[in-house]
Parts: C-alpha cells; sequence; structure tokens
C-alpha cells in the first residue's frame, strides 16, 4: 500500500521544471527583450549623427554637434570650444538638423541608351 502511494507522485516532478521554463520566459519578455531594443534604437540615433545636431551626452552637457567621425564625435559646447566625445556618450539628440534629403529619379524620368 505504501508503494503504491509514492508511485503517485511521478507527475508532480514535472511542474517544477515547467515553473523555471516560465520564469525564464517572463524574464525574456518583461528584461531582456526591452533592453535590447533600447540599445538598437540607441545605436540607430547615434550611427545617425550629423552636423548641426543638437545633443545631450551621459554626462549631462549639452552641445552641437561640428563634425562626426569613426568613433568620436566633436561638440562644440560654446562658441568657440569644441570638445571630443565617443559616440556611445551621446545619450540622445535633442534637435535634429535640417538635412537635405537624398531625391533619386523616378524610373520614368531616366533615359535608357539603347546601342
Amino acid at each position: 500500500m505504501l508503494y503504491a502511494a509514492a508511485s503517485g507522485g511521478g507527475a508532480g516532478s514535472l511542474t517544477p521544471i515547467l515553473m523555471i521554463a516560465l520564469l525564464f520566459g517572463v524574464m525574456y519578455f518583461m528584461m531582456i527583450r526591452p533592453q535590447q531594443k533600447r540599445r538598437r534604437e540607441a545605436e540607430q540615433m547615434q550611427s545617425a549623427l550629423g552636423p548641426g545636431d543638437e545633443v545631450v551626452t551621459i554626462g549631462g552637457l549639452h552641445g552641437t554637434v561640428t563634425a562626426v567621425e569613426d568613433e568620436t564625435v566633436l561638440l562644440e559646447v560654446a562658441p568657440g570650444v569644441q570638445t571630443r566625445y565617443a559616440r556611445p556618450a551621446v545619450a540622445r539628440v535633442v534637435k535634429q538638423a535640417e538635412r537635405p534629403e537624398t531625391i533619386e529619379p523616378a524610373a520614368e524620368d531616366v533615359e535608357t541608351v539603347k546601342e
């Protein structure tokens, strides 16, 4: 009789594994995915920096972008005062500079040359 009662608990051993899997799933959707999305948006913002953008660095310094290089950004923080920062040090763009859009000719505007 004791043997029959002990063997009935076999289905209960699956419950802790399911709880752990559920916990990892919740952690992924509540913490990891939003962080990845924020990081992707920050990288996109930092790669779109251009001269004339007004930005704020992670240290709270406000400045205007004067030049952009591969890994650095040159900021003008006061008239005639320029400082160099790493691109990841830019926290946000306050005001984006007006840039002319690149206009590609429409297909009907392009003439084809036949030989």
